[in-house]
């Protein structure tokens, strides 16, 4: 009996979680309908490899600069010609020190069209070791197109989508082409690009934009 009893408790030990994540709810700043995410993510990954999961999510093709505001701090990828002080190395600072439940901040992608993101930690829960690093766990909407002008820009290219009549209608059709569709959210797609995300191989894939 103590035997089995052994056996259990190591079999126990084997299926714990090795470490925990965090549930963040992630929304899109001034734009109606809401467009969100809600993703699930290691508390190990680095705030880069979380900017690399949250272009992923929302459908973004990282093609401008960004930066995450926790607190009173920015972070982000300082320019070596510009003072280090305004902005921490987002490399070198993981979600497990920087996050907690109901923390709050904010990612701001684009500082032409200043898409500012609401990243809020619902919750913190076990992870185990065989589970994804990253998941989208919920999310509706599809992402605005690059460069459309940020919210507003959003909302005029939405509503002369819908209005053959609009006074930009053709002009928009002919920039955003025919297969706008902004009510459309692919989950299955995005689980998939984040398939091994924090690996050294999806790191090395995800940063080929920054060596360009």
């Amino acid at each position: 009996m103590a035997k089995k009893a052994k056996v259990v408790s190591l079999a126990a030990k084997r299926t714990q979680p090795t470490q925990t994540a965090f549930v963040l709810k992630v929304t899109l700043r001034e734009v109606r309908p809401p467009i969100w995410r809600r993703l699930r993510v290691a508390g190990d990954l680095t705030l880069r490899e979380l900017h690399h999961v949250l272009q992923i999510a929302m459908g973004w093709t990282d093609s401008h600069l960004h930066e995450f505001r926790i607190g009173e701090e920015r972070f982000g990828m300082p320019d070596p010609q510009e003072d280090p002080s305004e902005s921490l190395d987002e490399v070198g600072y993981h979600l497990r020190v920087l996050f907690k439940k109901r923390a709050r901040a904010e990612y701001l992608y684009d500082f032409g069209d200043d898409w500012a993101h609401e990243l809020r930690v619902e919750d913190v829960v076990p992870l185990g070791k065989s589970e994804p690093k990253a998941v989208c766990l919920a999310g509706a909407r599809a992402c605005p197109p690059e460069d459309c002008g940020g919210p507003y820009g959003y909302e005029e290219l939405v509503e002369a989508m819908a209005k053959p009549s609009h006074a930009r209608h053709e002009e928009l059709s002919e920039w955003v082409g025919e297969h706008f569709a902004p009510e459309e959210f692919d989950i299955a797609q995005v689980n998939r690009d984040l398939r091994g995300a924090g690996t050294p191989a999806w790191r090395r894939k995800r940063e080929r934009f920054y060596e360009s």
